[in-house]
């Protein structure tokens, strides 16, 4: 449940609802990309000797694993198994030793991919696990608090009093751009101070990424390709995610760019942000919009040294999906796009409420600037709370009725 920086630890966001699955359900699977923090989270989840770790990281294990999963598994009443994906056979023996003796806590899993896009994986396991996401560091979380921005107090608050809530925050104004550059993972985040260490960083984990990771999922023909592909859609951040253009853009046919997206998305790597109908269907039938799940490698890999404006909806996006995913009650985040090109950057859909986000790197909020967030209110009425504009200002303002301009920086 925390990760370890000079001494101190630092709690985690999804600490409390990896334990809460594990207290309930006979696996727990933590997914989510590699060194966020997973691995420490979940040693340091039971106590010492209350629970067996094994890593597949480790060749020995990897070996058992793949030669005779059914004994590794019998090997400790309660196992932490690290970096499942590396072994999918593993998780039939799991599955036989859940069925032969169903009990809380049994396993908990770690994976660097989606096991749920991986669909031998996810059928499996079903009805046996919950799955939880690890994201890189909130702002927050870096602060040492185990949370994400203040989006559910905003949801529970009255409207008019979203000024007060904003303005009661503790956080301190800071650049945007200095945390995108440094990102969420924990050594670059925490451990790095000089921005050329933590292209050092960056540049062996993507090493490490295409050159293992990947490989672990699926063969790939041409790593420099892939990296090619990977640099376009970093530099497309916000953008709506053309699958023939990025191919014509990146000399690849349609059909390896589609599967190496998915790729980089059960990799957690590339975030998919679909957009909001509320006819259902046709969110799966409209385009997605891209972004990536950190920030500082997104800049790495584009080969930018200044922040754009779209890496501040992507800070916004990854607290977002940070705050979600450690919820019980599973929230979903949209954007908004009209066939005009109205366009609202995100939306957080929850219990029949919607509450349209618009992200803007101006120090000064102006009305014009949130009438999509206007007309989007006009369109679904009732079910929306007020369209909330995040700036780099300092001003906590109503723009008009039902329009509040606040700072980012003290809302997540």
């Amino acid at each position: 449940m925390i990760i370890i920086h000079d001494m101190t630890t630092l709690p985690r966001l999804a600490g409390a609802a990896v334990a809460h699955a594990a207290a309930v359900m006979p696996v727990t699977v933590l997914t989510g990309a590699r060194q966020t923090g997973k691995s420490t989270l979940v040693r340091d989840l039971a106590p010492a000797g209350e629970r067996s770790y094994f890593t597949l990281d480790d060749l020995d294990v990897l070996d058992q694993a793949s030669a005779a999963p059914d004994d590794l598994v019998a090997r400790a009443e309660r196992l932490t198994l690290d970096e499942v994906q590396r072994a999918p056979r593993l998780l039939l023996a799991v599955k036989r030793a859940v069925d032969r003796r169903r009990r809380a806590g049994r396993f908990l899993l770690t994976g660097s991919a989606n096991l749920l896009l991986m669909q031998r994986v996810s059928e499996t396991l079903a009805g046996r696990a919950a799955y939880l996401t690890l994201w890189p560091m909130t702002r927050r979380e870096q602060r040492g608090m185990a949370r994400a921005g203040i989006w559910q107090e905003l949801l529970d608050a009255r409207d008019h009093d979203w000024p007060d809530l904003v303005a009661a925050e503790p956080m301190a104004r800071e650049d945007w751009r200095a945390l995108a550059l440094r990102g969420g993972y924990p050594v670059p985040a925490l451990d790095l101070r000089r921005d050329e260490a933590r292209q050092t960083w960056f540049a062996g984990y993507t090493q490490t990424y295409l050159e293992r990771d990947l490989r672990d999922l699926s063969a790939v023909g041409s790593l420099p390709d892939l990296r090619r592909l990977m640099r376009a859609v970093s530099l497309r951040l916000g953008q709506l995610l053309n699958q023939a253009e990025l191919g014509r853009d990146v000399s690849l046919p349609q059909p390896t760019v589609h599967r190496w997206l998915n790729l980089l998305e059960t990799s957690y790597q590339l975030v998919r942000l679909p957009a909001y109908a509320v006819n259902r269907t046709k969110r799966v039938i409209k385009t997605p919009k891209a972004y990536w799940a950190d920030t500082g490698l997104a800049l790495h890999l584009g080969g930018l040294r200044e922040p754009e404006g779209a890496h501040l909806e992507n800070l916004v996006l990854t607290d977002l999906l940070a705050w979600r995913d450690a919820r019980l009650d599973r929230p979903e985040v949209f954007y908004w796009r009209t066939s005009t090109g109205e366009e609202v950057d995100f939306v957080i859909e929850t219990g029949g409420v919607l509450l349209p986000i618009e992200v803007k790197a101006t120090t000064r909020p102006r009305v014009a600037e949130a009438k999509h967030l206007r007309t989007f209110r006009q369109e679904y009425g009732r079910r929306c709370r007020p369209g909330l504009l995040l700036h780099t200002g300092d001003a906590i303002e109503w723009l008009a009725p039902g329009l509040l301009a606040a700072p980012w920086w003290k809302v997540l």
